[in-house]
């Protein structure tokens, strides 16, 4: 059976992005991510815990990801774990650290948090593709009869989101 690294985070930033670039002219954003769980222990007590993750994102996505997300702002995460690995030159210790680097995200909240990008309600959305290779892909399609503007730039050979399917109402909608 084959491997399989994969990582889908919806947390909030820890600290501001960071933008640097590599000298291929290759943009790199770090930042800090924070992830909270809450849960009810058997005598009834909730509790809540919070695990903080560091991330990378390459290429456009990272000056994407820099112009649009401030600390505290929420988004969606999807990406591959990666582990680096060095001597401490101070202590002579091996030392080792786990990060997500990521490969597509969405921009969550309203538009009055800064999280939104374009003319959607949702958010922005990008996949960085690695090491920069990845364009900027158009929001999800509406659901439920949704209203949401039409996106400013359409490819002339785009099917429509739900194929030749009818438009549905909101009766149509089983929940």
């Amino acid at each position: 059976m084959a491997d399989l690294n994969k990582v889908m985070l919806i947390g909030r930033l820890s600290r501001d992005p960071q933008l640097r670039y590599l000298p291929s002219q290759s943009a790199v954003c770090d930042f800090g991510f924070a992830v909270g769980r809450k849960y009810k222990l058997a005598s009834g007590e909730s509790k809540e815990e919070t695990c903080f993750v560091d991330c990378t994102v390459f290429g456009k996505g990272a000056e994407i990801f820099n112009q649009y997300m401030a600390k505290g702002k929420q988004c969606y995460l999807e990406g591959r774990l990666r582990l680096d690995q060095w001597d401490d030159k101070t202590t002579g210790q091996k030392r080792s650290k786990l990060t997500v680097v990521v490969e597509d995200f969405q921009f969550l909240g309203s538009k009055s948090d800064g999280a939104g990008g374009g003319g959607d309600e949702g958010g922005g959305q990008a996949r960085s593709g690695g090491y920069g290779s990845g364009p900027t892909r158009a929001p999800a399609a509406p659901r439920g009869g949704a209203s949401r503007p039409a996106p400013q730039q359409q490819q002339p050979d785009a099917e429509p989101p739900y194929g030749d399917e009818q438009q549905f109402k909101d009766d149509d909608i089983p929940f």
